[in-house]
């Protein structure tokens, strides 16, 4: 052979090489990566060939599939009562992907997960189509039905999340203002306005308000404060005299910590001051404890973490290397200290819970499509916030409040409630309309609490001196947990 076509040969014999390499790297190396590329759209046509498996409230789909003709994706998502729901199942788009269970789970309910391989190849031999997997979750139909009723009839803005204190279960997760994920299922072509009209809209109605935006929790935050006191030993009893001058001046300033009206907090036992929620106890108590405490014990409660359920929620703060006075108003419930619904909700779970915090999900199992159970979940331990004593001292005073002091609107016949009220400042210098909290449990005769709530309103058009966490948030608190006590029956 002649050096001309050696040359040749060898050049050829090289990309021919190259192409191999380059063959095999994409279908060994890289395959994983391509097959799961939000951007291929192979993968988003086979995703979409298919009816997706559902997710399950109480034995009950609350998502379907519907066949699109004429469209190179075959299916597209369905909803029932989307927008109470939305906040759990988040979306399913064939143009803007996913968020929420649906994205998380979405090997699950699309067929592919690789959990699914033997259900898979058993129905490629028998000859039966694809089909997703289902996610059956935790939550309870009626208590989110109560919690979304509660809320859209508020007509604010506002979250509730309910928990199971024994396993952590959450039982209602509900966000208002809210959305239809149906609206824009579907291409882009059909749904881009339906889409860019909720992510435009100043009312926000895709934020999911109970996991993704903290709040200063104002006075549902003396019940952390209350079991801090307790915990370290600054007072052993909710009847005992506590060291609260009146009036009380800040550490290092000037400035005196005002109660809301002529309550009697002057050196008040932990029980009256929760019950007619005296900043001045609790501040006091948050400046004689001091940041180190204050901060263990919240972070204790869950503060300053993440929470997994398994949507991600932002963790909520309460902030380290303060003053004493920073620390007295962050004790109060205001100055850096926010809080998600879920955090609160949290909070009133593990006094319920007598001092035990379990870890909060929604998903208690996945199925495969023949509705075997590919993954369940168990209840988890995240701490412990109060000795078993000492969460049965806070439940006494939280009951006294719901019984005859600001969370009366909470009460249930034949039913134990325990509450905390919280009227949160908000804006510059208290400009805008304060926040309404209340967060409670419900305790049964014989002993057992089916469950504890969170419940937060934003109203911009109330009249001021309407808000109160007792007025607006403690009617819908008491009508979830009747939901789950009804339930039960």
């Amino acid at each position: 052979m002649n050096k001309p076509l050696r040359r040749i040969a060898i050049f050829c014999g090289l990309l021919v090489l190259a192409l191999l390499i380059r063959d095999n790297y994409l279908q060994y190396v890289k395959a994983d990566q391509l097959a799961t590329d939000k951007d291929n759209l192979r993968v988003r046509i086979e995703r979409y060939a298919h009816p997706r498996g559902d997710i399950i409230v109480d034995g009950n789909p609350i998502t379907g599939s519907t066949e699109v003709k004429g469209r190179q994706f075959k299916y597209k998502r369905t909803y029932k009562d989307g927008p109470m729901w939305s906040p759990v199942t988040g979306y399913s788009s064939q143009a803007f992907d996913g968020s929420q269970l649906e994205k998380i789970d979405d090997g699950i309910l699309s067929g592919n997960d690789d959990r699914l391989f033997f259900r898979k190849t058993l129905d490629m031999i028998t000859g039966k189509p694809q089909l997703g997997g289902n996610v059956v979750t935790t939550l309870n139909a009626a208590a989110q039905k109560a919690a979304y009723d509660g809320l859209s009839k508020q007509g604010g803005k506002g979250a509730v999340v309910a928990l199971e204190p024994s396993t952590g279960k959450i039982l209602a997760l509900a966000s208002y203002p809210s959305y239809d994920p149906s609206a824009f299922s579907g291409d882009r072509d059909g749904d881009s306005k339906a889409w860019n009209s909720l992510k435009n809209s100043k009312a926000e109605p895709m934020l999911n308000r109970a996991l993704r935006e903290t709040y200063p929790p104002g006075s549902t935050f003396k019940v952390v404060t209350a079991a801090a006191a307790l915990e370290n030993g600054l007072y052993k009893s909710a009847d005992d005299q506590t060291n609260s001058p009146l009036p009380w001046t800040m550490p290092g300033t000037t400035t005196q910590l005002k109660n809301e009206g002529n309550i009697p907090c002057k050196n008040a036992s932990l029980r009256t001051a929760l019950q007619y929620s005296c900043n001045t106890v609790f501040g006091k108590i948050g400046s004689d404890l001091g940041n180190d405490k204050m901060l263990a014990e919240a972070k204790k409660f869950g503060f300053d973490s993440p929470q997994d359920t398994p949507v991600r929620a932002y963790p909520s703060v309460f902030s380290d290397n303060m003053n004493a006075s920073q620390t007295e108003l962050s004790s109060i419930g205001q100055y850096n200290t926010a809080a998600t619904p879920l955090q609160m909700a949290m909070v009133a779970s593990a006094v319920a819970n007598d001092g035990k915090l379990m870890k909060p999900y929604m998903v208690d199992k996945l199925q495969s499509s023949n509705l075997d159970t590919v993954e369940q979940t168990s209840p988890e331990e995240l701490s412990r916030p109060l000795s078993s004593a000492n969460a049965q001292i806070l439940q006494d005073m939280m009951q006294t409040v719901v019984e005859k002091g600001t969370g009366t609107n909470a009460k249930i016949s034949g039913v134990t409630v325990g509450g905390k009220t919280g009227t949160a400042q908000h804006g510059v210098a208290n400009s805008a309309n304060p926040y309404a909290w209340f967060i409670s449990y419900a305790k049964l005769p014989d002993g057992s609490s089916p469950v504890a709530v969170a419940v937060v309103i934003e109203d911009e058009s109330a009249n001021r001196d309407d808000i109160s966490g007792g007025g607006l948030a403690a009617p819908i608190a008491k009508n979830v947990m009747q939901a789950v006590i009804n339930s039960k029956k």
